[in-house]
């Protein structure tokens, strides 16, 4: 429900001209992010006052929302949460209001909000809404992942050069040359296709239920891959880094699949690798 309250508020915002900031050269936020996230643990916290909070524009909060103080996300995430926030609660909402916010100010019609419920360092409960589509996906940890009530699989695609993927660029991407495009012109020549859709919690649960075969990314938040990394797993696919290591929120990279290509995926991403 917090999902669908917020996407129905971006949705009721969309038309209106936004009020923009920017955190870096290219990374927008506007006061709508706020307001989702704002509304997303407002309905939370009325409901679970002694959890945590970790989100992308207020950082963390501990606690409920009256009197609630906020810890500083810079640097380490992982040291500003783990820790810091066990002592508080064993329970923490990773949460991305608006996934896809560059999308949203130029009225493309491809975002999301992002909930994940993580029990001391496990996330246990995803939830990732697409208030255009009116489609909502979610899994719970060890019960499979659904789309709208719906039982979803992975795809069974088995080969590289027959899947779709997908990935994203880093806000970086201008000034760092660790930016994605030499991962990227290595697959669209080893992949069917590549796409860039600018929502990286959508882009997982369209993994999840088949529409993509693989996805992979650098320099994401937990936000951003907390609730749709669970999703990928209770679908049937497979999650790693980029050398093949367990995936954590808190690494900057992923991979994800249906596990049927993953190994050639984690080759071509060695690529660039071995020509450093």
């Amino acid at each position: 429900m917090a999902a669908r309250t917020a996407g129905r508020l971006l949705n009721s915002k969309a038309p209106q001209r936004k009020r923009i900031t920017y955190k870096g050269k290219i990374n927008l936020v506007t006061h709508v992010d706020s307001l989702s996230e704002q509304t997303i643990i407002k309905y939370l916290a009325t409901r679970f006052p002694d959890h945590s909070f970790l989100a992308e524009e207020g950082g963390v909060t501990y606690g409920t929302i009256r009197g609630a103080t906020r810890g500083n996300t810079c640097g380490s995430a992982r040291a500003a949460t783990r820790g810091a926030t066990r002592s508080r609660s064993e329970y923490q909402w990773v949460v991305d209001p608006l996934d896809g916010t560059t999308n949203y100010v130029h009225g493309y019609r491809v975002f999301s909000v992002s909930i994940a419920l993580r029990h001391l360092d496990t996330t246990v409960l995803g939830v990732v809404y697409d208030p255009n589509l009116d489609e909502l996906f979610g899994a719970i940890r060890g019960h499979g992942a659904f789309l709208n009530g719906a039982r979803i699989r992975v795809s069974t695609t088995a080969s590289l050069t027959q899947s779709l993927l997908a990935t994203g660029f880093p806000y970086d991407v201008r000034e760092s040359k660790n930016n994605n495009l030499d991962h990227f012109s290595n697959f669209a020549v080893r992949a069917q296709a590549v796409r860039r859709a600018g929502s990286a919690a959508l882009d997982l649960c369209h993994v999840a239920c088949g529409r993509l075969d693989g996805f992979w990314e650098l320099k994401l938040g937990p936000w951003d891959t907390a609730a749709g990394e669970l999703i990928v797993r209770e679908a049937g696919g497979k999650v790693t880094d980029f050398g093949g290591s367990a995936f954590d929120i808190f690494k900057k990279e992923i991979t994800a699949s249906n596990g049927k290509i993953h190994r050639r995926m984690l080759n071509t991403l060695a690529l660039s690798l071995s020509v450093c």
